[in-house]
Order: C-alpha cells, then structure tokens, then sequence
C-alpha cells in the first residue's frame, strides 16, 4: 500500500513537471504575469533588425538609447553606405560607445533623430569623440557586452575606459540618467549636440543653451534632415550642483556681432550656434552617483520643464524604472501566452515589445505640440502621435492596435486627421514625423489605416470627415505619378519610376477608401474608388504572367527580368513577389494568373526556387537571412503571400510555410530578426501569425488562418472581454491544422470575422502532422 502510493505520488510529480515544461507561461486566466523577464530589446540590434536596446515606455516620447559609433551619412560628398547599419544608432558588433542620446527610431530602413548625446567621462577633458579604433582618442569609451543589461525601460552598462556605470531609465517625456563615478577631480557630463544619427555638414540648423542654475539647463535643437524643421526643446537637470561648465570653441564666421567681448568657451551661461559641444565638470567620490533628468518637448523649453516636473518629480532612479516597467508589464498582460518552448515566448513578447514602441506620443503634458504648419495646436480629446511608418505598418500593426490598442489606433486616426488639417496639400500623412512630412515611400497607405478603423467600428473621431481625408488624399494630381494613374488607370515608368509598385499600391488603397465609404453608406465615393481599385489589370502582362511595367505610350517595357529589383519598376521588391500584390482581391488574382491549380505551383515556387546573389547584392535592407527561396520575408510587400493559400482549395499549404517562416524569421539573439523591424510590421505579422490568423486586406472584416505557434492565448480586450486561442495536440512537428472550431462550432471557411475576436470567445485548432486536405471549403 505505501509502494504503491509513493509510486503514484512520483507519478504525479513527473507528470506535473511534465506539464509545467510544456506549457511555459501558463497561470490562471486573467492573472497579471510577470511578462517584461520575457522581453529581450537586444533581438534586431544586430545587422540589419535596426532595433536600439535602450530605455523607453509604450509609445514614448523619449527613448534613451546608447549610440555606438558615429559614421557620417556622406563620405567624399556621397552617400556612405556604412551609415545604413546605424539607422538605430547601435550595431551589436560594435565595441566602443559613444555616448547615450534620447530620441531613436525602432527597426526602420532610413534614419533622423539621435538628439541630445550624453557621455559620461573621467580624465582629461575631449569634446571629440574620436574613433572606434582608438577609442583612447575621444570622449567614446570600449565596453563588453558581458555588463551590459537591457530590459523594458531599462539598459545598463560599464564604461571601460571612464570606470563609470551607466544607467539608463525614461518616462513617456523624461530620460533619466544614473551614472556611478570612481573617486576623481576630472569628473565630467558631456552634452554633444552635434551629434545625430545620419549627420551631416550642416544638419544642425541651430543649437540653443542657457545655464539657468548649477543644476538646471534648458535649450533646443533645429535640424534639417529626414525631417526638414524639426525643433526639440529640453530641459536637462543634474542631482548635484555643477563646478563648472564650458563649450568647445566655434568655428569662426564672417559675421560675429558683438558677442567676441566674451570668452563663450568657459562658465558663460548663453550659448547658441551650430554645433554645440558643451561639458560639465564634477567632483566626485568612490561610487557617487551622478544623476541627470532630461526632458523632451515640441513646443518650448518651458514645456519641458513641466513635463520633468510632473513625470519625475524626484531623484529616486530605482522609483522610476519600476514605474515604467510596470506600465511595460501592463502593456504585454493584453495578451497572454503559453508556449512549448521558452525561446518562442521570447520571441513572442519581444515582437510585443518592439510592436508597441511606435508611433511616439508627441504633444506636452498640457496637450500642446507644434503641428505640420509650425504652429502651436492642442490636442483636444486625443492624444497626438507621430513617426507614422506607413508603408511598413498598415500591413499588420495598426490592424493589430484595433484590437489590443484600439484606443490609441484611433487617437492616432485623430492624430493624422490634425495632420491633413494643417497641411498645405491638404493630404493625410505619407511618413511623417515630428511636424513634417519626409514623403518616404510610396502609396498613400494613412488611408488604409483610415478604412480599417471605420470598417471595424473603431471609431472615436469624425468618420464622415475621415472619409473625405481619404479622397482628397488619393486625388492630389501631383503626388507621385498620381495625375497619370487617375487619367490612364496605371503610372507609367517612362514618366514616374517604381510605376507598376505605385499602380498596384494606389489601387489597394483606393479598394480600401472604398470599403469605408460602403460602411458609412456613402454609394458614389465606393463606386469610385471601388473602380479605381481594379486598376491593377493595366499592368498585368498575361504573356509572361507577370506585373509589368507599362510606358506611356500603352505597351510594356521591353527589358523585363521578374527577378530583378533595379529598374524593373518595383520598389524593394521584384515582380515575381510584387505580382501577387492584390490583397483586395485574391480570387480574380488567381483567376487573372491562370486559375487554382497553376497559381498554386506559382506560389509553391515561390518558396522553393534559389534566387541568385546578383539580384540583391546592391540592396541594402535585403539579404539571405531575410529570404526563403525567393520569398523575401525581410521586406514588407510580401508579408501577406503565404495566405493567399487560403484562397486556393488548399489552405493546408500555406500552414507548414507559415510555421517555417516563424522559425527561421525570427529568433532569440541579437541577430534573431531576418530585416529591419520597421517600427513594428515584421513584429506584427509575428504576433498575429503565431496566433493563428492574419490581416491579408486591412479594410476587410476578415482574417485568414494559419497556423498557430501558441500552446494557447488570451487576448484581454478593452472592452473587458477575452477572446481565447486555444490548440490540440499543439508541437513542433503538428504544423498542420485538421480542424478549427469558433464557440465549439467548426467552421467551414479558414476565415475569423473581426467580431468574432472583439465579441470575446475561443477559437480551437486541432493541430496534426499531416493536413487534412478537405478541412476547409473556399
């Protein structure tokens, strides 16, 4: 009898370690997990992820991050390719670090930003910054990355060369810097303010100072750069008072006035000019922390102030990153995962962490921020945003903040209708940032986040005014070879590059227009638009079964290579990928390109075919680890292709693929993430894809199903309801769904409908190792 019970009391507890082992992540429903212990910001920070590892807080104004060289944009009066690694301002391959600077974007292809150094130093003062091979011969410093620690609004790491450690936290408008000095006399703040990520000659319009006391500095920069006006206010105070302070001497310019009658260089309290280095002495003992505040405004160094003020009001650096990190926590409890294996939960909250770092708020506490027409406005009833990636995020984020951020995804709606108000063309934003527009990329995709707000009833803002946005948008004749595809229904390449991307591009977004004014009942402007958006025929070239691009004169470009992306009239992309662009419309896609069965080996292709070196040796954002055969997943435009399975009458050949690209795309480590990030969108379509089902048409109602990497999720909405996905026989080797039931129900279409999700309830995969080929009729 006491054999037997130990026996089955060992069983118990093999069985229950068993049980622990697969299901990492596993507590009670609606418990608050401890999900941040998950969250490794140091995924991208290597070759081309474009991800920084420092300090920040969901949507943050500030993100303090350290910068580990400073590669000039040009070199011999051209563009320096090198500066493309440092769009983030960190390469993990680095061994020096220049210094830590407060505003980064995440994981993006082109660069701005980096205002605002700080670099903590000892010894001999250099306001120089020096090489990377001789880190000896500036202010830089040599570190390992065996001190340093990154965490959700936290990174920390020793300065070799200065024997100081570095400690970094933020709030949403608020650095907060804790630097622990050795004993010195030549203890000393650096403030660099020449410095910036893709700098430049004359990138610095002007720089501002004024020492309002021993411990309060206040100021701002203008930069002309990816944004062309952009001015940042701050306020920067230190925990002790200041020995003494100085610049560098200025270059000298014809015109002085009459400041020359002062030495500017050492202990005077105003300073203005371009490029700005100043310093600040301090003594200092054995371990004293030296603690720095700097504060981020858009409109004024006042504004800055009250932001300090009010999000840090004290000197407790420990308070602040708790605080922080909670707001972090709370953020990734809106979905809860369990996994099988550790690294996928990794994976997971990490892609959650990178999804939620933009766009940034941009406005002061009291709701003001600088607009697109360089005037003071307030955000009345909204938060305001900026850095809208559009042509990276419309894909899978912002459909994405529908449901865990709903929110702010129309607060963000509001924000880009302020835009469009103030903007002299009278557009919604393209990529925009900080009161400017950068015009990057193509398309005109705001108003695809516009329609799928609408469409899916998120609306808390004027949808009717929304709507009309949207057409004044996708009407302005001289935006980008737009006249020419409103007259012609196609751009042509003779007239307007990257033609076919553009025609393609503008006839989703016109698709889209059209379902938000079908939802709001508006008949002539759906009847437009949804003619506008069949216009990708005219590029359809039925001999070669590709996208092509056409002339102005109606006939195609005779030189055509469907593997190539230069001149080939595609933009980060080539044709064989960028045919299979109609998201709006999959079924008359595969009806144009011959029917089911042949599309079906055109896609099967597409995953197993080798594309040559040639074709992406001169790209920069696109290389072997971001493609598998010629599908390029490390870039945005074929982020939907494996689910156009589903419009086929078989969806079980998109699940094993979409399991392999969750397994190759992304991994733990600095490298772990196969092209840049782009604020988000490669982390999205993560999110969703592991969950089970996907956006292929934002605009739509409907998701496509794939196949889940979850053991199980819970999606805690905003409107108090869970929605459940739940998997059978969930592992590594079941990559093939058999069935899926919604309520107990099974459903006969491999779709989920937005209110299924926003309604609350569960969905279940019974996952296999082979597919059932007749699970699903399309």
């Amino acid at each position: 009898m006491i054999k037997t019970n130990c026996s089955n009391f060992l069983l118990g507890v093999l069985v229950l370690v068993l049980s622990t082992n697969n299901m990492v992540g596993q507590k009670k429903a609606g418990e608050k997990r401890n999900l941040i212990q998950y969250v490794d910001p140091m995924i991208g920070t290597a070759k081309m992820g474009h991800t920084y590892p420092g300090a920040t807080v969901p949507f943050g104004s500030v993100q303090l991050s350290p910068e580990t060289d400073t590669i000039a944009y040009s070199l011999n009066g051209k563009y320096n390719g090198e500066v493309y690694k440092y769009c983030a301002g960190y390469q993990y391959e680095d061994k020096t670090i220049v210094g830590f600077s407060h505003t980064h974007f995440s994981g993006t292809g082109h660069s701005d930003l980096g205002d605002f150094l700080i670099m903590p130093t000892t010894g001999k003062l250099q306001l120089n910054p020096g090489v990377a091979s001789k880190p000896l011969s500036g202010y830089r410093s040599a570190f390992s990355h065996s001190t340093e620690k990154a965490e959700p609004a936290y990174y920390s790491v020793f300065l070799e060369d200065h024997k100081i450690k570095a400690e970094l936290t933020a709030t949403t408008r608020v650095g907060m810097h804790q630097y622990t000095f050795p004993k010195s006399n030549e203890a000393h703040i650096i403030l660099d303010l020449t410095s910036g990520i893709y700098n430049y000659d004359k990138k610095n319009v002007w720089t501002f100072v004024r020492v309002e006391n021993d411990t309060l500095i206040t100021g701002y920069r203008q930069t002309n750069g990816w944004a062309r006006t952009r001015t940042v206010y701050f306020a920067m105070s230190f925990n002790k008072p200041i020995k003494s302070y100085g610049q560098a001497a200025q270059e000298k310019s014809v015109y002085r006035g009459f400041w020359g009658r002062f030495d500017q260089t050492k202990n005077f309290p105003e300073m203005a000019g371009q490029n700005l280095k100043l310093f600040f002495d301090f003594d200092t003992n054995e371990g004293e922390k030296i603690k720095i505040k700097m504060a981020l405004s858009p409109v004024s160094s006042a504004g800055a102030l009250e932001n300090m003020k009010k999000e840090v009001p004290d000197w407790d650096f420990e308070k602040v990153k708790k605080q922080s990190q909670d707001v972090w926590n709370n953020e990734l409890n809106k979905v809860q995962v369990e996994t099988i294996q550790k690294e996928d939960l990794v994976n997971f909250y990490t892609a959650m962490y990178h999804a939620f770092l933009g766009p940034t708020e941009y406005m002061d506490l009291d709701k003001n921020y600088k607009g697109l027409d360089m005037n003071v406005h307030k955000a009345e009833n909204f938060t305001n945003y900026t850095s809208y990636s559009f042509w990276d995020t419309y894909r899978a984020l912002h459909p994405l903040f529908n449901i865990v951020q709903p929110k702010r995804n129309a607060d963000m709606v509001s924000s880009m209708l302020a835009h469009s108000d103030q903007s002299v063309h009278k557009m919604l934003p393209i990529w925009s940032h900080y009161a400017n527009e950068n015009w990057c990329m193509i398309g005109y995709h705001s108003v695809s986040v516009v329609a799928d707000a609408i469409v899916k009833g998120n609306i808390n803002f004027d949808a009717e005014k929304a709507l009309q946005a949207c057409v004044n948008t996708a009407k302005v004749p001289y935006y980008d070879g737009l006249e020419f595809y409103m007259n012609k229904g196609y751009v042509p390449e003779d007239k307007n590059g990257a033609s076919v991307s553009k025609t393609l591009e503008y006839a989703y977004d016109d698709w889209a227009i059209a379902q938000a004014a079908k939802k709001l009942g508006k008949t002539d402007v759906y009847n437009e638009f949804i003619n506008r958006s069949k216009n990708y025929k005219n590029v359809y070239d039925e001999k070669t079964g590709f996208m092509r691009p056409k002339l102005n004169d109606g006939t195609f470009k005779k030189e055509f290579d469907p593997l190539d992306t230069h001149g080939q009239g595609f933009i980060e992309g080539n044709s064989w990928n960028y045919s299979l662009y109609v998201p709006q419309d999959p079924a008359d896609m595969i009806k144009l390109m011959g029917g089911n069965e042949k599309f079906k080996v055109r896609l099967d292709s597409l995953f197993n075919m080798h594309l040559p070196d040639k074709y992406f040796e001169n790209t920069e954002d696109i290389t072997r680890d971001g493609i598998i055969g010629n599908y390029v997943h490390g870039n945005e435009p074929s982020h939907h292709v494996v689910y156009l399975y589903n419009w086929t009458d078989s969806p079980w050949k998109a699940q094993d693929k979409i399991r392999m690209i969750l397994k190759k795309m992304y991994r733990n480590g600095a490298d772990g993430l196969g092209g840049n990030d782009d604020f988000g969108q490669m982390s999205a379509w993560y999110i969703f894809s592991s969950l089970g089902f996907y956006p292929v048409a934002p605009g739509s109602d409907e998701y496509a199903l794939g196949s889940p990497l979850m053991k199980n999720a819970i999606l805690n909405l905003e409107n108090g309801k869970t929605f459940e996905v739940a998997t059978i026989n969930q592992s590594d080797k079941n990559v093939f769904v058999s069935k899926v039931l919604l309520n107990g129900k099974e459903l006969s279409r491999p779709f989920l409908k937005h209110e299924d999700v926003m309604n609350g309830g569960k969905i279940t995969f019974y996952m296999a190792t082979k597919p059932n080929k007749k699970n699903y009729k399309n």
